[in-house]
């Protein structure tokens, strides 16, 4: 984290930990409110919405009656992330729970899928996050942002 120092040319200043622990940072950043689709989705859709590739993340939510009538867009329910040759998903489940899913995908074509815990969701969630942040400028920025460099 950047304590007042410029940060390196690439946008975001290392941990110290090498890469792996840079995703790990990133992991643990996201971890804060792992419990909460909702508020994972804010994460994704407001401070990394201008540097994420359109259509890289998709929101699924429930609208009930009161949410039409009011023009709101409803609650989340699943988010689904778009990576390298792989989705993440993440859902709300009927009992307040949150159930991650990863799905290897090649040409567009889903060819497995697998649950896997919250904790290794926002691993690879933060690994797909690093690698676009190696690319891409603005996802960078957005993300030095979100750490608080």
């Amino acid at each position: 984290m950047s304590t007042g120092g410029d940060l390196e040319p690439s946008g975001l200043e290392p941990s110290g930990l090498g890469p792996l622990g840079d995703v790990h940072l990133v992991a643990a950043m996201l971890r804060a409110d792992q419990d909460d689709v909702e508020s994972l989705t804010r994460v994704l859709t407001a401070s990394l919405a201008g540097a994420l590739p359109p259509g890289m993340v998709e929101v699924a939510r429930k609208r009930g009656l009161a949410d039409r009538m009011a023009g709101r867009d409803g609650r989340a329910e699943a988010v689904l992330v778009h990576g390298d040759g792989r989705d993440l998903e993440l859902r709300q489940t009927g009992h307040g729970g949150v159930r991650g899913e990863l799905r290897q995908v090649v040409r567009g074509v889903v060819i497995s899928r697998r649950e896997i815990g919250v904790d290794e969701w926002l691993t690879a969630l933060a690994e797909d996050l690093m690698r676009l942040a190696a690319r891409n400028s603005a996802a960078r920025d957005a993300l030095a942002r979100l750490l608080g460099s």
